[in-house]
């Protein structure tokens, strides 16, 4: 059964890769505030609903990854107030960055009866604890009293439930991982910029010529982000298809996989070519690297894209956007670097206690609406795939990094799904906790990968 359930939500991702990558329809406004009464441009509407909302206003609690350091946080609080603006209703945020220990508080959360009233969560494994306890409402569920919840997404393109085969997470948008890379810094160092055609072993040779000139070669922090460089190595030692298999053992085909992976990163370590402080860094901290050109490359997902260009109503974290850009991961074996890991990993959820509140289950769906209408998606997803009708949105007037961006995701060859995502989060967090024994000798990658298989897997 899992495997089925993995092959369906796998066919979501792709499907909505494919919509992503097909010529944009003309969206017209209508199906937006179709899906969001608080989005009307109609003044005479938004008058109507500031009197009706005012006699109600509801406070809802919630939770998203969209932390202090997130590149969108600053569309996500100006979303949150344009709905507080427009309903009179009030969001309570408990967001915070997404990372193990966030995960883990989540989940704790819903078995402590503390769950927030709309969470913005994974569609994975992740969420296997909490739909299997029906603490969160289905979209079928929702569509029955909200007949246009959601209608402006592909259906065929909802993350389905590993529980269940049923869509519960309206998402947001999909996501990519790709290459940042500082183009000052190679110039100075003589390399050109990694294209379709890079090979890992260039790359590699690329990254002592930086080392050499003084430079860290890869921004990562192995102590919070190890699972950036886990995806592609792995993805270097197969292909898309193979990608999502998760092993039963370390001696099988996706273990042998695994274990060269890991055994990649343990290479990239000992040549010096992550910062000096990577086992005991933050993310924050090793990523500021990129921006104070002291390092050339980092791994990271389209929402980063938010972080070096900023918003309309908040600077970027590098002073010429032109010096930076998002390119392919080169590959190795029979992958292609136009090979990419991405999809659709998370979603909007309505939680099981704001809906059976009549006055929360309103607010709720409403604030899902707003975060989900064309505009609000397309601004978030800054060029990464999404599960709207209407596709990417042509831009003629950007910056140079979101033009690679999209010139990027439109010219994968193909698109594989996070294989940590088959995972559940005990496995995950065992698996990567090791890694810095596993690239400093202290563990060999095949022991760390059965510790991890040992510990209790997603049905």
């Amino acid at each position: 059964m899992k495997k089925s359930l993995a092959t369906i939500l796998a066919l979501c991702m792709s499907a909505t890769a494919l919509t992503a990558c097909g010529a944009p329809s003309a969206a017209s406004s209508s199906t937006a505030e179709s899906t969001s009464q608080a989005a009307s441009s109609s003044t005479d509407a938004a008058a109507s609903t500031d009197s009706t909302t005012a006699a109600a206003a509801t406070e809802i609690r919630v939770v998203t990854s969209y932390g202090g350091d997130d590149g969108n946080r600053a569309n996500y609080e100006d979303a949150v107030k344009g709905f507080e603006d427009a309903t009179g209703n009030t969001v309570v945020d408990e967001s915070a960055t997404s990372n193990e220990q966030w995960k883990a508080q989540v989940k704790a959360d819903f078995q402590t009866g503390s769950e927030p009233d709309v969470l913005f969560f994974f569609t994975g494994t992740d969420a296997n604890e909490f739909i299997k306890n029906g603490k969160v409402v289905s979209i079928d569920t929702i569509r029955a009293e909200y007949p246009e919840y959601a209608t402006n997404m592909l259906d065929s393109a909802m993350p389905l439930s590993f529980v269940d085969a049923k869509a519960y997470a309206v998402p947001s948008s999909g996501y990519w991982e790709g290459l940042f890379v500082n183009k000052k810094v190679l110039a100075d160092c003589g390399v050109e910029v990694p294209d379709a055609n890079t090979t890992w072993d260039e790359f590699m040779a690329d990254c002592q010529t930086i080392k050499d000139k003084g430079y860290t070669p890869v921004a990562c922090s192995l102590a919070e982000v190890p699972h950036y460089w886990f995806e592609y190595t792995i993805l270097n030692q197969g292909d898309v298809a193979k990608h999502a298999e998760v092993p039963a053992s370390s001696t099988d085909a996706a273990g042998t996989r695994w274990a060269a992976g890991f055994d990649t990163m343990k290479e990239m370590y000992d040549k010096g070519f992550f910062p000096t402080n990577t086992l005991t860094a933050g993310d924050a901290d090793t990523f500021q690297m990129m921006a104070d050109d002291q390092a050339a490359f980092a791994i990271d997902g389209s929402w980063k894209v938010g972080w070096f260009t900023g918003t309309d109503d908040a600077e970027g974290n590098v002073a010429n956007i032109d010096d930076y850009t998002v390119t392919y991961v080169p590959g190795a074996g029979s992958r292609k670097a136009t090979d990419i890991v991405g999809g659709i990993s998370m979603g909007y959820y309505i939680t099981e206690n704001a809906w059976n509140d009549p006055a929360k289950r309103d607010a709720a769906v409403k604030f899902v609406e707003y975060m989900t209408t064309d505009e609000q998606v397309n601004k978030f997803a800054a060029g990464a795939p999404t599960a709207l009708k209407s596709g990417i949105p042509e831009v003629s007037d950007t910056d140079s990094l979101h033009k690679a961006a999209i010139e990027m995701f439109n010219n994968k060859t193909g698109l594989a799904g996070a294989v940590q995502d088959g995972l559940n989060q005990t496995a995950r967090s065992v698996l990567f906790a090791s890694v810095k024994d596993i690239v400093t000798g202290t563990t060999p990658a095949a022991t760390a990968i059965e510790t991890a298989l040992a510990t209790p897997l997603a049905e």
